[in-house]
């Protein structure tokens, strides 16, 4: 393969920040916080479409219906945020070789495996259309479960990630082996969310209303497929079938109220951490708003950690949570893309001074998931900010 010069906006020393990195991660797992650690949110739509990268304009449906054209764009994009996008993370060309890289089907692959049509847009990400409609609710049901392997989108997922894992044993990029290709489906992005793509997501919720019957029989078949889905992609790619600890996402499930989520999600979510994890504590990735559910999946579900979106009140939040619990979070992508870079770091400041580091258990992250076009000077004053305020020896 061609590769591409990495343009590096960075000027330090990469093995001294990663000594520093590392101390700072394993200050913060050992429950003696250094200072707050920082990490990023971010995947190749950061690259694919940022007006500054993406040098050859590759659009979303090429990098999305080429297998080898995937694995390339992935380690272009992976070099350039280990070369120009300060976290707390190892940077540079990685020692052990290039990981991180997957069959990227972004968020279609679990609608998108039920039968969903893929659409592509100039611009934006793949999504998918819904296929339930008021003539048609049950045609799931009829259908059955699909193939896990080679059902809907899960035949191009197996197919690529037969060729990416070819691919990868022979190619280095920059000096280094590509040492680690992940299918995708070896999770799910929420039973709820699966159900509003299939659904729609206003008719699913006016279904909540009219028709709750239909709802929970859809959860429950949607909930019980995931679950051989999954198993049967970890399997075929030698991980864990039920790690200690798991987590998925549930993004749509911040529609609901509390009770609304008690009566129709929360037993899908028991159930899938039954049968994919072990007894954690466990984790969530939640966009949006979601706090008014966080407790509850922290009382129900044992989850100890949440990656959460915006808006956010994160000093409430920990108080409701309690010191003992992780929370990810930070200034919204809309800001973080938009601000002046001492805007960012008022923000960030904000964010540290509201309550949300007592227990040491608070990771700094842009709330969530980096938006393109968000400038690499805002990324380094919210690291920085953190450098600067999250320190947890003078509070």
């Amino acid at each position: 393969m061609v590769e591409a010069e990495t343009p590096t906006m960075l000027d330090i020393d990469f093995a001294a920040h990663n000594r520093e990195a590392a101390e700072v991660w394993e200050a913060y797992y050992a429950g003696h916080p250094i200072r707050v650690p920082v990490f990023l949110g971010i995947n190749v739509r950061y690259w694919l479409l940022s007006p500054w990268l993406n040098p050859r304009k590759i659009t979303f449906q090429e990098y999305f219906e080429d297998a080898d054209l995937m694995l390339e764009t992935q380690l272009e994009f992976l070099s350039y945020v280990f070369h120009n996008l300060l976290q707390d993370a190892p940077l540079g060309v990685p020692e052990a070789g290039w990981q991180f890289l997957k069959v990227d089907l972004q968020n279609c692959y679990d609608a998108g495996w039920f039968g969903c049509p893929v659409r592509h847009y100039d611009g934006q990400v793949p999504d998918t259309e819904p296929i339930l409609h008021d003539d048609n609710k049950g045609m799931l049901f009829d259908r059955g479960i699909p193939d896990p392997l080679r059902g809907g989108l899960m035949e191009k997922n197996l197919r690529f990630y037969e060729r990416m894992l070819e691919r990868s044993r022979t190619i280095t990029f920059q000096g280094a082996p590509v040492t680690l290709v992940w299918p995708a489906g070896l999770n799910t992005d929420g039973v709820f969310t699966a159900a509003a793509n299939l659904r729609g997501a206003t008719e699913l919720c006016v279904d909540v209303c009219e028709d709750p019957d239909y709802v929970k029989e859809l959860l429950a078949f949607v909930t019980e497929a995931l679950i051989v889905r999954v198993k049967a992609w970890r399997e075929l790619a030698g991980e864990p079938l039920k790690p200690e600890v798991g987590g998925f996402a549930d993004d749509c499930a911040q529609l609901l109220s509390v009770d609304a989520y008690r009566e129709f999600v929360l037993p899908c979510h028991k159930r899938l951490f039954s049968e994919l994890a072990g007894k954690g504590p466990h984790c969530m990735h939640m966009c949006g708003d979601a706090s008014h559910l966080l407790k509850t999946m922290r009382d129900e579900l044992n989850v100890k950690s949440f990656d959460t979106g915006y808006p956010i009140d994160f000093g409430q939040l920990r108080g409701e949570l309690g010191p003992d619990v992780e929370i990810k979070g930070g200034p919204s992508v809309q800001f973080l893309m938009q601000a002046a870079p001492d805007q960012v770091r008022e923000e960030c400041r904000r964010v540290l001074d509201s309550g949300v580091m007592e227990g040491g258990r608070f990771v700094l992250r842009e709330g969530n998931n980096m938006a393109p076009g968000t400038p690499e000077e805002n990324i380094s004053a919210m690291y920085y900010a953190a450098k600067e305020f999250g320190g947890y020896a003078s509070r």
